[in-house]
């Protein structure tokens, strides 16, 4: 079953308060998309990165990536409005042969091959749709419109989901066609009634969202 990997790089990175896309932004000399295709092509089985970027950025990620040893396996397109656009614009573009499809974003870009790894294999022994996931450790509050608190949920029910996911790419497909959008992939399929298996999470698949979380990527590579 082959692996291909829709990598998200069409975020602006307003929070992050760049100049440019925040997939664009480097961190220890090195782009976040330049870091998360490395990793990515670290895991076993992968045989197609499709990358998904700004369309005002086209021809700088393909220069990023023209260096890389297997820069054959990798296509560069234009993403969309809105996340979910963006994934489908992936989907369009891989090659036919690609039966387990991973999304992922750019901005997780130290997610560690292991954690792929672990998520394709959980795909291959059956699994519809996979995702990594750590406990929660707040306690979260539902709230209404007015702030009011509504509800408490359960803690140790709780998990904080990450990237890369885990698809048959027939039932992520089909979840695309629905023409519904959400915030990540796994809840398009959760609205199939299709089910979306949890496995453990990894610390170093974090989100670089904020300056203090580039530095801490960088404090990571430095190390």
């Amino acid at each position: 079953m082959n692996v291909g990997i829709i990598l998200v790089a069409a975020g602006l990175g307003t929070r992050l308060r760049a100049t440019q896309p925040k997939a664009f932004v480097r961190v220890a000399g090195t782009t976040l998309i330049e870091h998360a295709v490395t990793r990515a092509f670290e895991a076993a089985y992968i045989s197609q990165i499709i990358i998904v970027a700004p369309a005002s950025h086209l021809g700088e990620a393909g220069a990023l990536v023209s260096a890389h040893p297997r820069v054959a396996d990798i296509t560069v397109v234009a993403g969309g409005s809105e996340r979910t656009l963006s994934v489908s614009a992936g989907l369009a573009a891989l090659r036919e042969d690609v039966e387990i499809v991973l999304v992922h974003d750019a901005a997780r870009c130290l997610a560690p091959a292991s954690l792929f790894d672990r998520l394709v294999a959980a795909v291959r022994a059956g699994h519809d749709a996979v995702v990594p996931g750590l406990p929660v450790t707040d306690t979260i509050k539902q709230v209404d419109e007015q702030g009011r608190v509504v509800a408490t949920p359960e803690r140790s029910t709780l998990r904080a989901i990450q990237t890369p996911q885990a698809f048959r790419r027939t039932v992520l497909a089909q979840a695309h066609a629905a023409g519904l959008e959400a915030t990540d992939d796994a809840a398009l399929v959760e609205r199939l009634g299709a089910a979306v298996l949890v496995v453990d999470g990894d610390d170093l698949a974090f989100k670089v969202t904020t300056q203090t979380d580039l530095e801490r990527a960088s404090r990571i590579l430095g190390s």
